[in-house]
């Protein structure tokens, strides 16, 4: 197939485009470099599928008019603001990037007819309040602007579908994390405490630790997104992905420094945005897509430690 992935130079946006190569599909890549970068699909500049890299921002209507003359199958559309402190340091922003930024993209979508996979999060639920984890139909809480954008999104997406027949699906991963996630202030906890340690330096902790997270390893998070578009099973559904395990964020320190004394609690910054138990229930994503991750917690730490030690990140 022709395929376009938005944000496909970012973290999860890489390891979408390798899947894609893999599968033998024709891949165009569009990003601002806000968040993603060049060296994370450096790999795959000679790859005779890679079509092309266009630099370029999704709230350019003019870019996108020019890009989907490529008459695309599918649309990951993943390109976005994500970082909650920031949304709420300055919320216009996400909301252009995340809401603004989708709505041109749908419309590109619906004159083409190209199905869009909508990367949205898991920041998007109260909390679970079940052993059994968050279900697609579990409440929403808005609780930053970035997550009150990527609603808003949503919704978007799904009212093409039951306005126009869009093909149409909204994905909510879970924590993901791995190779080639930033281990600086705008990467995933995860990166960020493996970096700290490999440097001596402490773990630090906002807020008392027992918050909770799924953490879901990024080569399952996008074999998750890259399967979601190549199904109708899914369209005009919500679906969930994450290890189905959480952790908190205490014993998630202990288990990558494994020295108590390494590990300080500092002042949250965002306390009113933080969600305390977020553990996924993927049933829906098992049944209609066949997928379950496939990489475990401790596997998962290592693979990433192994790539931030193979890098110039420490």
């Amino acid at each position: 197939m022709r395929i376009l992935v938005t944000g496909g130079a970012g973290f999860i946006g890489r390891w979408v485009v390798k899947r894609l190569l893999d599968d033998g599909h024709q891949v165009w890549v569009l990003d601002n470099l806000s968040n993603g970068r060049l060296e994370n699909i450096k790999e795959f500049e000679s790859h005779n599928n890679l079509m092309e890299i266009v630099i370029g921002d999704i709230k350019e209507p003019v870019l996108l008019n020019k890009l989907f003359i490529n008459s695309f199958d599918i649309c990951y559309h993943l390109g976005a603001s994500i970082n909650v402190q920031e949304s709420i340091d300055d919320p216009l922003t996400t909301f252009e990037n995340d809401t603004i930024g989708t709505f041109f993209v749908l419309e590109q979508c619906r004159k083409h007819g190209v199905k869009l996979v909508f990367m949205s999060t898991c920041m998007v639920y109260d909390r679970a309040l079940s052993s059994k984890g968050i279900i697609e139909t579990d409440p929403i809480k808005p609780a930053s602007p970035y997550s009150g954008a990527k609603i808003a999104a949503e919704n978007m997406v799904l009212s093409y579908y039951h306005s126009y027949g869009l093909p149409v699906v909204v994905i909510r991963p879970f924590n993901t994390y791995g190779p080639f996630q930033k281990t600086g202030g705008e990467g995933g906890v995860i990166a960020i405490f493996i970096k700290r340690k490999l440097e001596g330096k402490s773990l630090d902790i906002y807020g008392d630790g027992t918050q909770t997270r799924d953490l879901l390893y990024v080569e399952d998070c996008a074999r998750f997104v890259v399967w979601s578009g190549y199904t109708d099973r899914v369209n005009g559904e919500i679906v969930n992905a994450g290890l189905g395990r959480d952790i908190s964020i205490n014993d998630l320190a202990k288990l990558i420094v494994k020295d108590d004394s390494r590990i300080h609690h500092i002042p949250h910054i965002h306390p009113q945005s933080e969600i305390a138990k977020l553990l996924c229930n993927y049933d829906k994503a098992e049944r209609l897509l066949g997928w379950k991750p496939q990489v475990g917690l401790e596997e998962g730490i290592l693979k990433t430690e192994q790539w931030i030690r193979s890098t110039n990140l420490i």
